[in-house]
């Protein structure tokens, strides 16, 4: 395959990878009140994050596993697609609590601490830490910041200063036979680009910054060939 061929071929992999940093410790028990579904699905065990995501989601932080907490947990991790979503308490959903805490507080002001540079006019910004990305125009935010999903362990989305270079709105990548719409490339293979599945789904990208569908839309309007990308810091779990 050409150099081409390897620059289509970069993106996201196909299905999602279970994650089970989220099981270690948990027996293979599950709650017996419910209906026969919800129980198949929900586990028993405490998770040895259990205070503190019950805290984060607003309930008697007890560190006790019941119903309605893993019902609870459960919900957050459905939503947010982690999987597997059995509403247990593990390292991962409270990592990506921690991560949503952290864009929450980001609010208008990503570049609070100028980590990313202000002195390039427009330039697009990803902080892995808080996967989190951002266009702006020296110090004026331009739009953002919006949360993002970048590369898994073993395929982090590569730091440092880079620009845009090839651009395709409508993108297919041979390597994973799979759309990626609204495709930016700024580092070899590694490109901004829409996917449907949420920006919190574990364990990541295959290298490339993953967008909500209007952001990734957003960021082909706002970017032209040439526009500076700056990315630093790490990937919770990485």
């Amino acid at each position: 395959m050409g150099i081409m061929g390897k620059i289509r071929g970069a993106g996201v992999r196909r299905g999602a990878v279970l994650s089970v940093a989220g099981l270690v410790a948990a027996p293979a028990i599950v709650l017996g009140t419910g209906t026969a579904a919800e129980a198949a699905s929900c586990t028993a065990a405490k998770g040895p994050y259990q205070k503190q995501v019950e805290k984060w989601l607003k309930r008697t932080a007890d560190g006790r596993q019941s119903v309605a907490d893993c019902t609870a947990i459960r919900s957050f991790q459905v939503a947010k697609g982690i999987t597997p979503a059995i509403g247990y308490a593990g390292p991962v959903t409270w990592r990506t609590m921690k991560t949503i805490t952290a864009q929450q507080a980001a609010g208008k002001t990503p570049n609070k601490a100028k980590k990313c540079p202000t002195n390039k006019g427009r330039i697009a910004c990803v902080d892995l830490t808080r996967q989190l990305s951002w266009i702006q125009d020296g110090s004026k935010l331009k739009f953002g910041p919006v949360p993002v999903r970048t590369g898994r362990n073993g395929a982090e989305t590569r730091t440092g200063a880079t620009k845009i270079y090839w651009r395709n709105i409508d993108h297919w990548s041979t390597l994973y036979d799979v759309r990626m719409p609204y495709a930016q490339f700024f580092d070899g293979g590694q490109a901004f680009h829409s996917v449907t599945k949420t920006m919190y789904n574990n364990p990541g990208s295959a290298g490339c910054v993953n967008m909500r569908p209007a952001d990734a839309k957003s960021y082909w309007n706002l970017l032209r060939n040439g526009d500076d990308v700056f990315v630093y810091g790490r990937k919770p779990g990485t």
